[in-house]
Formats: C-alpha cells, sequence, structure tokens
C-alpha cells in the first residue's frame, strides 16, 4: 500500500503577501487598466482564484495595495513634525524598490482608467495633503495653505517619477541626503507662515 501525498501547507499571508508584492509592481510599471489578474497570479508564482479568496476582485487587490502602500509610508514617516517632513519626503523617494522605483509613490500616480480604483488614488493622495497642511497649521480654513500642499505632494510625487521613468542626472541617481537640502527649501518655501 503506498501512503498518500504528503499535503502541503498553505501559508495564506505568505500567499497574500506575493500577490501584493506582484500586484504593486504590475501597477505600478503597467497601470491598473493593463494589469490582468492572471498576469498578477503568474507573477506571484500561485493561482489566480487566490485573488478572489484573498482580495475578493482586481479592485480590492488594487485597493489594498494603495492601503498597504499607505500604511508603509505612513510608518516610514512616523510623527513628522513639519522640519522632519523633508527628510522623510527624501527617504521615500529615495527608496528604490526591487523593481528599480520607487513603487509606493510611482503606485499613487499611475492613473487607473477604472473610475472606483481612481477614487481610492486620489483619496489617498488628498490625505496626504490634509495631513502636510495640518502639520503647517491649517485648520481647514485656510484654502491657500492646503494648495500649498497639495503642491509640495506633486513635487515629492514628480521626483520619484522623474527618478524611476526618465533617469535624469543627478536627480536619478541623487541619494536621501542630497535630496534633503533642496526639499527643504521647496517645503519651507511653501508651508511657512507669510507675515
Amino acid at each position: 500500500m503506498t501512503s498518500p501525498a504528503p499535503t502541503r501547507r498553505r501559508d495564506a499571508a505568505r500567499t497574500r503577501q506575493l500577490l501584493l508584492e506582484a500586484a504593486r509592481a504590475r501597477f505600478a510599471d503597467d497601470g491598473y487598466a493593463a494589469t490582468t489578474v492572471r498576469d498578477i497570479a503568474d507573477d506571484a508564482g500561485v493561482n489566480v482564484a487566490l485573488i478572489s479568496r484573498y482580495f475578493r476582485s482586481k479592485e480590492g487587490l488594487f485597493e489594498a495595495c494603495l492601503t498597504t502602500a499607505v500604511d508603509e509610508m505612513r510608518r516610514a514617516a512616523g510623527s513628522a513634525t513639519l522640519a522632519e517632513v523633508p527628510q522623510r519626503i527624501a527617504e521615500q523617494a529615495a527608496g528604490i524598490d526591487s523593481g528599480g522605483i520607487p513603487q509606493r509613490l510611482v503606485l499613487l500616480l499611475r492613473s487607473s482608467g477604472d473610475a472606483r480604483a481612481d477614487e481610492i488614488r486620489i483619496g489617498i493622495l488628498r490625505s496626504y495633503a490634509d495631513n502636510l497642511a495640518t502639520l503647517a497649521g491649517w485648520t481647514g480654513d485656510d484654502d491657500d495653505l492646503l494648495l500649498r500642499a497639495q503642491i509640495a505632494i506633486a513635487a515629492s510625487l514628480g521626483i520619484a517619477m522623474l527618478r524611476s521613468k526618465t533617469r535624469l542626472e543627478p536627480l536619478a541617481s541623487a541619494g536621501a541626503q542630497e535630496l534633503v537640502d533642496p526639499l527643504s527649501d521647496l517645503i519651507s518655501g511653501l508651508l511657512e507662515r507669510r507675515a
């Protein structure tokens, strides 16, 4: 009598992480509309049905990618003061993932072609700008300060995009420490209270 083949134990947390990593890379590189769940599953080396099991849908996976990216960026930012923001932005912009791009930032830039996915992305960007404006003293009644915070966020994301897609030198090879001074000038120029 032959013994039954050993059952392979599924590691749900590991499978979920593999799917998130594969999806983040695909969404950042190809965009939401051009990415298929089959592509993601193939990249992760798992059955495509597991996307539905862990994330309900492609949209749910995209939302999880954005949420995870934001959580990672928030952990990296910690409870930064306004004076510490340029250092934190520099670290994020200089943080090159294994794919050669700061995927967490680029993921926030890619238009998805899907209204709900774009709504999620815009909500996250709005939240970042609101948090930055609040650090600068915004109380919800100063649209100029909120606009300035949004411009600072846009500039930060532009840095990530130029570093990842154009290889514009010396920006592309600048390290976090080299980015801090210009980012400090930018943030203080935009957000310091005007007399």
